[in-house]
């Protein structure tokens, strides 16, 4: 069904998630940026709200809510902060590949105590030696007895100090490919598990981003996810839910950063005028609103195909595509607006400049998105 207007429903839950960005999170923004602290405060409140953690299945008391709902919640919080947005909704990333491989057992002991407190989670899937290249990952878990014992690292996990749990890809079978991958839930807690360093990154600062070393580490067999083998299609499968979510995620700091290049170009006059006034000025403004609709509509589309069980590999990569490279240039051209005000740091277009450039890089940069698109269209 052709959709251009929400319901009445999910009207509630963008307004809800849009208030609590605005009122709550845009204000502390600036601190996160500085501190780089991760907004714990912040995150008890979202999941007072029903914001955090909403995926969880309804087989264990949670909402069960769809990629749509997500990518609507994803919008409103990145209008607050784009790395408060990144770590709140990194725990779906981490939580799809268990609910696309795991049990009610495993439902009930991981994911069901995230529906009682603001617990987070973490994808392990990246390392030092292997990002988009996924089949190249070097972690191993060998089979002994009724476990298994992981080893390796990872690199660039979002999350990290802060989860209770990770989903971890490892090669089972080092001999097979991308199919001698199996996925885990791991508890932070085990023993072996050693966290690195938090990461000191250009933007999204609050979001807490480090390494994740396994030494040793013995999971039971009933923590794996699925079958022996199934690892890459569990981790791969999460981003067609996760990718218009991250996509909402761009457009929501895209259009805090017209809203801001708006509000200084109707105040600031150049030449007797508002530089709103002038067409060079205006025209900008002009293409950050298309930009903004068009990734919107992108979004949407993608999260509507997954929900009603459509595969949706294609939309999502284009959605993500254009939403994270409109994200980066708005963002550019809002501090272009601001002109010198725009590069100083007292001004929130420059942080917000830097906020916007991982959306290029994480869940699949966007070369590889370009590629995903490409072979869809060369192989029809």
């Amino acid at each position: 069904m052709t959709m251009f207007k929400l319901s009445e429903e999910n009207q509630a839950l963008f307004e809800l998630a849009r208030d609590f960005a605005n009122k709550e999170v845009w204000p502390k923004a600036r601190e996160l940026d500085e501190t780089a602290r991760f907004p714990t405060e912040l995150f008890a409140k979202a999941h007072k709200l029903g914001l955090l953690n909403a995926f969880v299945p309804e087989s264990v008391g949670g909402l069960g809510l769809g990629v749509f709902g997500h990518s609507l919640i994803g919008e409103a919080l990145s209008t607050g902060s784009a790395g408060f947005c990144t770590a709140a909704l990194a725990n779906e990333l981490a939580a799809v590949p268990v609910i696309l491989g795991g049990n009610e057992s495993i439902y009930k002991e991981f994911l069901a105590p995230m529906v009682e407190e603001p617990q987070m989670a973490a994808y392990c899937v990246t390392e030092p030696g292997a990002g988009s290249d996924v089949a190249a990952i070097k972690t191993t878990a060998k089979k002994v007895g009724d476990k298994f014992i992981l080893n390796g690292s990872k690199m660039w996990i979002t999350n990290a100090g802060h989860a209770k749990w990770f989903f971890v890809l490892a090669k089972t079978d080092p001999a097979a490919g991308h199919k001698g991958m199996t996925g885990f839930v791991v508890p932070a807690s085990s023993p072996g598990v050693i966290l690195g360093k938090k990461e000191d990154n250009m933007g999204q600062r609050c979001s807490d981003t480090r390494g994740v070393t396994f030494e040793n580490v013995e999971i039971p067999a009933q923590h794996m996810l699925g079958k022996e083998g199934d690892g890459f299609r569990l981790a791969m499968g999460a981003f067609d839910r996760t990718r218009p979510v991250v996509a909402s995620g761009a457009v929501g700091l895209a259009e805090r950063a017209m809203r801001c290049a708006i509000d200084y170009a109707k105040q600031r006059s150049t030449f007797g005028k508002p530089i709103a006034e002038h067409q060079a000025v205006a025209f900008m403004i002009a293409e950050m609103a298309r930009d903004i609709e068009a990734s919107r509509l992108l979004v949407w589309k993608a999260a509507s195909e997954i929900d009603s069980g459509q595969r949706n590999t294609f939309t999502a990569s284009i959605a993500k595509l254009l939403a994270a490279d409109s994200c980066m240039r708005i963002t550019t051209d809002a501090v272009q607006i601001f002109g010198g005000y725009g590069y100083n740091r007292e001004y929130p277009v420059e942080m917000l400049m830097r906020d916007a450039k991982i959306f290029q890089i994480y869940e699949g940069t966007s070369q590889i998105q370009r590629m995903i698109v490409a072979r869809h269209l060369l192989e029809q």
